[in-house]
């Protein structure tokens, strides 16, 4: 091979090369920025296939999907003072490409790390104005809002970054107070068991003394309707006895001092010292006639 031929093939390699690297192609999944000796001459080069002058334009291609911040879990401190240890993370992508190369040299670590800080910054400004009940359950929602909405506001400011989402994985206590916190919740249960158990023995007392109270008046009222049944017996046997007296007065007379005699003489051991013309032997001696 002769030097012409030589230096032919040495053109036709350097033309090759230069035109090969005149062509870039642009993804769906790509964000891009065309640059003319480091400074930006196309901030948002579309997708497909572009021409651009070797070795005075390079271009930057960034992915543009949607990428996870995994924020290290972090020590905040609640309203009422007390710390939690949140683990979080953020949904993001690129938005503006210029800007993001501009801020952050194209560096998806650089960009994490300055997300990292505002999202820490903005945890712990949302964490102090809430009491822990609210940052646990109740206003758990909305306090991811709000930080997504300030987070996605500084990001595309300042990073060229669209925040999508930020969401708060676990919020757990530290470890030195888990036995404060179960000593506390221990303590809080055995004074509602107490506050239960006072009810249930006020509850207790008050049905005894209803209980009581029926039973004073159904003994009243039985001893009122026994009394009613013991007086209209008396008032009947009265009246018998009296109808008996007035039918043959002196049998009744001789009836009772019969039952007198029963009574009197029912023991042999009794003595009775009386006056023999007593009115009480009189059944006696009209017998002994």
């Amino acid at each position: 091979m002769n030097n012409k031929s030589l230096s032919l093939l040495v053109v036709a390699v350097v033309l090759a090369l230069i035109g090969w690297n005149s062509f870039y192609i642009i993804s769906q999944t790509e964000k891009a920025v065309l640059l003319q000796f480091g400074r930006v001459v196309e901030a948002d080069v579309q997708p497909g296939l572009h021409v651009k002058i070797p070795l005075v334009n390079t271009v930057r291609k960034f992915d543009a999907r949607l990428l996870t911040l995994d924020s290290p879990t972090q020590r905040f401190l609640t309203l009422e003072k007390k710390a939690v240890m949140v683990d979080a993370y953020a949904k993001w992508r690129v938005a503006d490409a210029e800007l993001f190369y501009t801020a952050t040299s194209g560096q998806k670590q650089i960009a994490d790390d300055r997300l990292t800080q505002r999202l820490v910054a903005g945890l712990s400004n949302q964490f102090g104005k809430r009491t822990l009940h609210e940052v646990v359950s109740g206003e758990r929602d909305a306090l991811m809002a709000a930080i997504t909405s300030s987070l996605n506001g500084m990001a595309q400011k300042e990073l060229g970054i669209e925040v999508l989402d930020v969401r708060v994985k676990s919020i757990d206590l530290p470890k030195e107070v888990y036995r404060s916190v179960f000593d506390r919740m221990a303590s809080e249960r055995e004074r509602e068991a107490r506050e239960h158990r006072a009810k249930g023995r006020e509850l207790a007392e008050g049905i005894r003394a209803d209980a009581d109270r029926q039973r004073r008046v159904l003994l009243a009222e039985a001893y009122r309707e026994a009394e009613e049944i013991r007086g209209d017996g008396d008032a009947q046997a009265a009246a018998i006895y009296a109808e008996a007296y007035d039918a043959d007065r002196e049998f009744y007379a001789f009836h009772r001092s019969l039952q007198a005699y029963r009574a009197s003489f029912d023991s042999k051991g009794d003595v009775l010292v009386l006056d023999p013309s007593s009115d009480f032997f009189r059944y006696m001696e009209k017998s002994a006639r």
